[in-house]
């Protein structure tokens, strides 16, 4: 309680100080008198900054005696004082020789570009929230080299999955995410696979993309070295906005927008619902066809349904667009935002309602940003900053498998109407049963999922920091932070009452639990800055970090239900219980030096020791060291048309740990009891008391160029990374009396090139033309599996439902590998014919990589006058899709290659076992179902695509135009995303498809949400 009055009072005395801080707004403009977008702005001294919008303006709160550093590629350094002025406009100059951007890296940081030794990107927060996304992780598609982001197509609010240069280790993660120099929790709240589930959200996806002022992505290890284990795989940083000095500001920023389901199927609608060329004859046998299109030619017939009822014959092409909904999203966002001399505010009340293009299904989310800062007398700075997150899951979809999973509609045979389907269930039945369609009563009818099932997730989140910095000198300073990220997470799922496949149609109850999650990161750092000699200059920091990671949640479930549609767990038969806990600690300290000869040349160095409390007390530490340098070479050297050039170079090394606590020890649990004996049970994991930290060692190279007068750039870089003592989950013989152990033997290696080409080819007074193009490859090789130096190595990874193929690490390929069933063949190469006249699948085989080789985007950003047009395409390239889709279709008779032989029968092309042709004719239906069956290399495709994945058309009214209103401007966009696919080669589906964001399953497809197409209008206003 008394932490809480002292927090109390402080927060009292700061908003009461704040009126004395200064809020600069203005306009970054170039010779020619445009607006510049991307330029840093930042308080001199300080870590504070922003970044430029599209038309150059800008708003930062500083002191009033303080001063601003204008810097971007290209362009010549400029340092403004504030001298209490609350407008502030800037013209930089063309710069011919010198890169001057101030960028924000590890730890909040400020480091002149020049200097850095490796790669670093920023993406200004106007590109995410126009034509955004429910999570703002995907609005980073495209636009960033080494960036690889794909996702889970399970509507609103569904996971990402976020590689950064590509597959970093056998068990890769998604990048840390650093928000105001706090990391925060990413974690993935639950995922689908082959036998089914929902993907229930990550973190990052909590977000509101209003509140974001900037995303910045360090790609290397040197970048994230300091961010210790959990930046093996990057680290993205998170700005959020900040207040503005001067008169209370009020912004508005509203977005509607609708989605729409795609259909990218392309069925087969000559032959109808039914069997071996036979219509239904009555409803039995309607009943067993309800999915399968192996009847009649379509005649416009009327034909027996399993309702009793005669539908026509005829095709059916609308099932999907009739199903699922136009779905609408609408988002408010409203800021408060100003301050005086010595301390700013801003405040942010946003409201998001996003409804899933599937029937009550959608996500709801209220969001508070507050942030704070406070300058107490000449040195002293304070920073608060509080981000609180109410959000609420209406009905996760299901996916992959068929229980429960809506999705099933798109396999209704091709003249079955979805109408028939409806409501469901039987008004008549007491407990409401469910309306079967089909044989299968794990395939449950789509209406009754949107009329009956409940499967609800809530979350509460509070991400805070406090920091505070004391400057000694103008070149000594310390600094002190604590971040704390809590969440609360509420479960609510049930299999409901008049369900086919539960017992009496009784239903139960699944899940209903709660859990608790928080994280604390505590840090000091103290840096200094100052000139040793004329020509050296020196950049120390030295700090220390500890964490702390807590986990706890409890829940019952239980069934059946006694009385029907009351879902409570007081209405069950029998009961089920779970607990989970989990608690770690990292120690860690670390230190940074810079040292620079002439401005020119940099040679950097950082190292990190971290302690983990998941591994064996006598062997969980380690300390991973960086250097790297930068050389200007366009200072010393003049090159005609040459404006500024930079070679870089860096080693780095970082580690990690299982990740996961009690994995070196055994631990012992209390069961139920039996006859009055209490049992006990213990883990089939065996610990491993000789696990030590893995590794990851880095070499990069780079290139930086701008020509003819900075209109042209381009940035290179080349990565050569590998792990050693990766720690994974091997299996173990059932004989030793545990089935899985942790090791410490994995070693991944990846290698890549990142390209960035950047171009201003119309600069002029009312006409601008940005484009951007990225482009990146990488080479992925498993190493090592589990360190028995098998050349045959490999470890399972997921799987689909049909069960037929699956993903896996394959040492020596890249991973992971599609390992399917292809045909048996000769020595000849001719498919070798069982005596019933269908192929016979040969070996288990690696199919290619399910992650891309080859992917980037490009971005054109046109501005004239009040209107500004902008869009986005991007690629991916190299990887395989391991498609359920495809499998169903073709044993369903959906599938267009089912058209062959439906008349005349089926001979397949290739020579029986004795070598001879084969002339054996076999029924359509049985010889396509078990080719299907048996050749599972036949739903391995090729998942290249280009997509133009956003378009932007605005036009802005100033304060000009709008005279007397109370408006400074008014700008009201056109947004679409995912307009387009404008190359694929996936018959039936969307190459991006997915069921898990889990790296697992990754590649792999399968009866989950179609894609959408999104169109809206973005609307914001300044006050």
């Amino acid at each position: 309680m008394k932490k809480l009055s002292l927090l109390f009072t402080f927060l009292v005395a700061t908003l009461f100080a704040v009126a004395q801080n200064v809020t600069v707004s203005g306009t970054v403009t170039n010779s020619a008198g445009k607006g510049i977008e991307g330029i840093n702005v930042l308080v001199k001294g300080t870590s504070k900054g922003t970044i430029t919008k599209t038309d150059g303006s800008f708003s930062i709160n500083a002191p009033s005696n303080g001063t601003l550093v204008f810097s971007g590629v290209g362009y010549a350094q400029q340092e403004v004082a504030v001298n209490n002025q609350a407008s502030i406009s800037v013209t930089l100059t063309e710069s011919q020789n010198e890169l001057n951007a101030v960028v924000v890296t590890a730890l909040g940081i400020t480091k002149d570009s020049r200097k850095l030794g490796y790669a670093v990107t920023s993406v200004n927060g106007d590109l995410l929230n126009k034509a955004r996304e429910t999570n703002v992780a995907y609005s980073l598609t495209g636009r960033v080299a080494g960036l690889n982001v794909s996702g889970t197509s399970g509507g609103p609010g569904s996971s990402a999955r976020i590689l950064l240069r590509g597959l970093t280790s056998g068990n890769a993660s998604g990048p840390l995410f650093v928000i105001n120099g706090v990391p925060m929790d990413n974690t993935q709240r639950g995922s689908s696979g082959e036998w089914g589930g929902a993907d229930q959200g990550d973190g990052i996806g909590n977000l509101n993309p209003d509140d974001i002022e900037s995303m910045t992505v360090l790609k290397g290890a040197s970048a994230s070295a300091l961010y210790g284990t959990r930046a093996a795989n990057g680290v993205i940083l998170i700005t959020t906005k900040s207040g503005k000095k001067g008169t209370m500001s009020v912004e508005y920023n509203g977005n509607y927008t609708i989605d729409n389901a795609v259909n990218n199927t392309d069925y087969q609608y000559v032959y109808g619902q039914g069997q071996h060329g036979s219509k239904p004859a009555n409803v039995t046998d309607a009943l067993n066809s309800g999915m399968l299109s192996w009847g009649a030619k379509l005649d416009g017939s009327q034909v027996i349904q399993f309702d009793g009822k005669e539908y026509p014959y005829s095709a059916v092409t609308d099932n999907m667009k009739n199903f699922y909904r136009t779905a609408p999203t609408f988002t408010n966002t409203f800021s408060f935002s100003g301050g005086g001399d010595n301390g700013t505010y801003r405040l942010s009340l946003s409201n998001m309602d996003n409804q899933s293009i599937l029937r009550n299904s959608g996500v709801k989310r209220n969001t508070i940003n507050l942030s704070l800062n406070q300058k107490f007398f000449d040195k002293l700075s304070v920073n608060v900053t509080a981000n609180y997150i109410d959000e609420s899951s209406k009905n996760r979809p299901q996916l992959s498998d068929g229980p429960l999973n809506a999705n099933n509609i798109n396999f209704l045979a091709t003249s079955v109407n979805q109408v028939a389907l409806q409501p469901g269930y039987d008004v008549n039945s007491p407990v409401g049963a469910e309306i079967q369609y089909n044989d299968d009563i794990y395939v449950t009818n789509p209406w009754f999922v949107v009329n009956r099932y409940i499967n609800n997730v809530d979350r509460k989140r509070l991400i805070s920091s406090i920091s505070a910095r004391y400057n000694f000198t103008d070149w000594l300073y310390a600094q002190a932070r604590l971040g704390y990220d809590l969440l609360n997470d509420r479960y609510f799922s049930v299999t409901p009452t008049g369900t086919a496949y539960s017992g009496g149609n009784l239903g139960g109850l699944n899940n209903l639990s709660t859990g608790q999650t928080t994280e604390m990161n505590a840090d000091v750092l103290v840096g200094a800055k100052k000139n040793i000699t004329k020509d050296i200059a020196a950049d120390v920091s030295v700090g220390a970090n500890l964490r702390e990671n807590k986990s706890e949640s409890i829940g019952i479930n239980g069934g059946p239900f006694v009385i029907p549609f009351f879902y409570s767990p007081y209405n069950v038969s029998s009961f089920g219980r779970n607990y989970g806990f989990q608690q770690q600690e990292v120690h860690s300290a670390y230190y940074t030096v810079d040292f620079s000869y002439k401005n020119f040349l940099t040679l950097s160095t950082t190292g990190r020791y971290d302690a983990f409390s998941t591994l064996p007390a006598n062997n969980n530490s380690i300390f991973t060291p960086s250097v790297s340098g930068s050389f200007v070479f366009s200072e010393l050297v003049h090159i005609p048309n040459l404006n500024y050039g930079k070679l870089r170079v860096s080693y780095a090394q970082t580690s990690g740990d299982p990740g996961e606590a009690y994995k070196t020890s055994q631990y012992y649990s209390v069961g139920s009891t039996i006859n009055g004996m209490t049992t006990g049970s213990f883990s089939s994991q065996l610990p491993n008391l000789f696990l030590k930290p893995f590794t990851l060692t880095e070499y990069e190279t780079g290139l930086e160029l701008k020509l003819l007068n900075s209109r042209l750039g381009f940035d290179i870089a080349y990565y050569n990374r590998k792990t050693a003592n990766e720690i994974t989950n091997g299996s173990l013989s059932e004989s030793t009396g545990y089935s899985n152990q942790y090791l410490g033997t994995g070693s991944t290696q990846n290698s890549g090139l990142e390209l960035l080409i950047t171009g201003n080819p119309i600069r002029q007074k009312e006409f601008n033309w940005n484009v951007s193009f990225n482009f990146t490859t990488v080479k992925n090789k498993i190493v090592e599996i589990d360190g028995s130096g098998n050349a045959n190595e490999s470890k399972g990874l997921g799987t689909y439902r049909p069960l037929n193929a699956n993903t896996a690490l394959v040492k020596g390929l890249a991973g992971p590998q599609v390992m399917a069933y292809d045909y048996l063949r000769d020595a000849s190469g001719n498919i070798i014919i069982d005596a019933t006249g269908v192929p016979i699948r040969g070996a288990l085989t690696p199919m290619g990589s399910v992650l891309p080789n080859v992917y980037g985007g490009l971005n054109n950003e046109f501005s004239y006058k009040s209107f500004s047009f902008a869009f986005l395409i991007d690629y991916k390239f190299g990887n395989k899709v391991l498609s359920a889709t495809n499998y169903y279709t073709i044993f369903r008779g959906l599938n267009k290659m089912t058209l062959d032989g439906r008349e005349t029968g089926v001979v397949a092309d290739g020579v029986l076992e004795d070598g001879s042709k084969n002339t054996i004719n076999v029924d359509a239906q049985t010889y396509y179902q078990n080719l299907a069956r048996r050749i599972s290399a036949l739903n391995v495709l090729d998942g290249d695509f280009i997509k133009l994945r956003q378009v932007t058309l605005g036009y802005t009214f100033d304060k000009k135009m709008l005279g007397r209103l109370p408006f400074k401007s008014i700008t009201l966009s056109f947004v679409a995303r995912n307009l387009l696919t404008l190359m694929k080669n996936t018959d039936n589906i969307d190459p991006e498809a997915g069921f898990s964001s889990q790296v697992n399953y990754a590649g792999i497809e399968g009866n989950s949400l179609p894609s959408t197409r999104t169109f809206g209008l973005n609307l914001n206003v300044k006050f």
